[in-house]
C-alpha cells in the first residue's frame, strides 16, 4: 500500500476501477500516513472526522461496485488553506483566522467533489499565502520529502509535501507569483498555472488581485490534465472565468505538434541562478531542440518583483485593515512586513506599476510572435531552509526583489499559462525545475509540452522513501 499510495493520480483510480484496491483500504492508509508523516512533514493542518471520512469511502466503494464511479471516485483530496471546504476551518495560516469555518465549498472544491473525490482536511499554507516558504504561527513549518530541513515551498507548500511524500495524490493549489510552480519545483512535481480564469475563482479576498489563479500540483502530467477536465468552464461568480476549452485536456495529451518555435532564456535578463541549476535547466532544455527548432532569446521582460508585492499587499489590506488595530500582534511579523508598506500606496504608485504591467504585457506580445513556447528555469536557486531565509544572495551575486520568484511572476502578471517540469536535481540531491510558458489561453499546449518532456524524462516513479 505505501507503494501505491505513492503513485500518480491515474494509477490509484485505474487500482480502484479493477477492483485492486478498495476507497476504505485507501482512506485508512491515507489517515495512517498522514499521522506518520505529521512530525516530519506537517503536511496537513486540519483533518475531517475519520468516521464521516470512512462513511464516504464506503460509499464510493458502493458507487464503483455498482458500476457508476465518478472520474475521481474515492480519491483522497486535499484542500489548501487558504481555499473553502464546508464545515472545516479556513485559516489562512493566520490566528485571527484559526475559528474561520467555511459554510460551502470554493468552486474548485465543489468540482472536485461532485467527481468524486472525498476531501479529507486542509493542507498548511503561509500567512494568506504570502510568501513561498511554508510557515505560521498556526501549525508551524511544512517540510520537504526529499530533505525535511529544506521547505517544500509555498505558498502550496502543504500540498506539495503531501503530493511527493506519498501522503495523498490530489490536492489543491494556487499561484498568485508561483505558488504553484515553485513548490512544484523544489518537490520534484509537475505545477501548471492556467491562463486567468481558466478554473473559476470567487475567493473575496483575492476578487480585485487579477494575479493569483487555482491550478494542479501532481504527481504527474496527466494528473493535472485530469484535474483540470473537472475543474475548467465558467462560474457566474467569477465574472474572469474562461468558457470551457471544448477539449478533454487528457485526451489531447499526446498530440503535442512538431516543429514548434521554443525560445530560451537562462535569466529573462534578471534571475540570479544557482549554478548547478542553471547547468540542470540548459540541459533539460535542449530536449525542445530535437523535434522543434530551439533558439536564445536576448533580453527579457521589465523587472517587477517589488511593485507585484505592493499590488497584492494593497489588495490584501483592503480585507484586512479593519483588523489591525486589535489583532496586529496576533499578524506574523514576516507578513505585516510585507503588507504594511501598502498602506502607502499613492496613485503615482499604481500608475508607474501599471505602466510597467504594460511594458510586460508588450514583451509578452512580441515574444509569442516569434514563438510558440518559452522555457526557462522555474526557481533561480535550492529550497532554503524550512524556517528560512531565503538567501539575500546566490554565489555572491545579490538576489533582485523576490527573487525566489524572478522567474514566475510576470507570468502572473501577464495571465499566460506556465507550468514546471522536473528537470533534474542539484548538486545538494535536490529537485530542479524546468518552467514551460505558453500563449494566453493555450494550456493545451503547455500540457502537450510537458508531457512530451515527461515522456521521455519520468519522474513519476521516482520519490523520496
Amino acid at each position: 500500500m505505501t507503494d501505491l499510495l505513492r503513485r500518480p493520480l491515474t494509477d490509484q483510480i485505474a487500482a480502484l476501477a479493477r477492483r485492486a484496491l478498495s476507497p476504505v483500504e485507501l482512506m485508512e492508509a491515507t489517515l495512517a500516513r498522514i499521522d506518520e508523516t505529521r512530525e516530519t512533514l506537517n503536511a496537513f493542518s486540519a483533518l475531517r472526522d475519520r468516521d464521516a471520512l470512512l462513511a464516504d469511502a464506503r460509499a464510493a466503494e458502493e458507487r464503483i461496485s455498482a458500476g457508476s464511479p465518478r472520474p475521481l471516485e474515492g480519491i483522497p483530496l486535499g484542500v489548501k488553506d487558504l481555499e473553502d471546504a464546508a464545515g472545516l476551518v479556513t485559516s489562512h495560516g493566520s490566528v485571527p483566522f484559526r475559528d474561520n469555518v467555511a459554510a460551502s465549498d470554493s468552486v474548485q472544491v465543489a468540482r472536485l467533489r461532485a467527481a468524486g473525490a472525498i476531501v479529507v482536511g486542509k493542507t498548511n499554507a503561509p500567512e494568506f499565502g504570502y510568501t513561498a516558504i511554508t510557515k505560521n504561527l498556526l501549525f508551524g513549518a511544512s517540510r520537504n520529502p526529499w530533505n525535511p530541513e529544506r521547505s517544500p515551498g509555498g505558498s502550496s507548500g502543504g500540498s506539495s509535501a503531501a503530493i511527493a511524500g506519498g501522503v495523498v495524490s490530489l490536492a489543491t493549489a494556487s499561484d498568485g507569483g508561483g505558488s504553484v510552480r515553485l513548490p512544484a519545483s523544489f518537490t520534484g512535481c509537475f505545477g501548471l498555472k492556467p491562463s486567468f480564469g481558466r478554473i473559476p475563482n470567487e475567493s473575496d479576498l483575492w476578487v480585485m488581485n487579477d494575479t493569483s489563479v487555482q491550478g494542479p500540483l501532481t504527481r504527474s502530467v496527466a494528473d493535472a490534465a485530469l484535474h483540470l477536465d473537472v475543474t475548467v468552464g465558467p462560474h457566474p461568480l467569477d465574472p474572469n472565468s474562461l468558457p470551457h476549452p471544448g477539449v478533454s485536456y487528457r485526451e489531447i495529451l499526446a498530440d503535442l505538434p512538431s516543429g514548434l518555435r521554443v525560445g530560451w532564456s537562462p535569466d529573462l535578463g534578471f534571475a540570479v541562478v544557482q549554478s548547478d541549476v542553471a547547468a540542470v535547466a540548459s540541459e533539460a532544455k535542449d530536449f525542445f531542440a530535437k523535434a522543434h527548432h530551439l533558439e536564445d532569446v536576448a533580453g527579457g521582460p521589465p523587472l517587477l518583483g517589488r511593485e507585484w508585492g505592493l499590488v497584492s499587499g494593497f489588495d490584501l489590506l483592503s480585507g484586512l485593515e479593519h483588523l489591525l488595530p486589535e489583532h496586529r500582534d496576533d499578524f506574523g511579523r514576516a507578513f505585516l512586513q510585507g503588507l504594511l508598506p501598502a498602506q502607502t500606496m499613492s496613485a503615482k504608485q499604481w500608475g508607474a506599476i501599471r505602466r510597467g504591467r504594460q511594458a510586460l504585457n508588450r514583451w509578452c506580445a512580441e515574444l509569442f510572435e516569434r514563438y510558440d513556447l518559452l522555457v526557462t528555469p522555474t526557481v533561480p536557486f535550492d529550497p532554503p531552509p524550512a524556517r528560512g531565509p531565503f538567501p539575500s544572495e546566490t554565489e555572491g551575486r545579490p538576489q533582485p526583489p523576490a527573487g525566489v520568484a524572478s522567474f514566475t511572476i510576470p507570468f502572473n502578471l501577464s495571465w499566460h499559462p506556465a507550468a514546471t517540469v522536473r528537470a533534474g536535481f542539484s548538486a545538494a540531491g535536490l529537485p530542479v525545475g524546468l518552467q514551460i510558458v505558453g500563449p494566453r489561453h493555450r494550456d493545451d499546449l503547455v500540457l502537450q509540452a510537458a508531457y512530451a518532456f515527461e515522456r521521455e524524462r519520468p519522474w513519476a516513479e521516482h520519490w523520496p522513501a
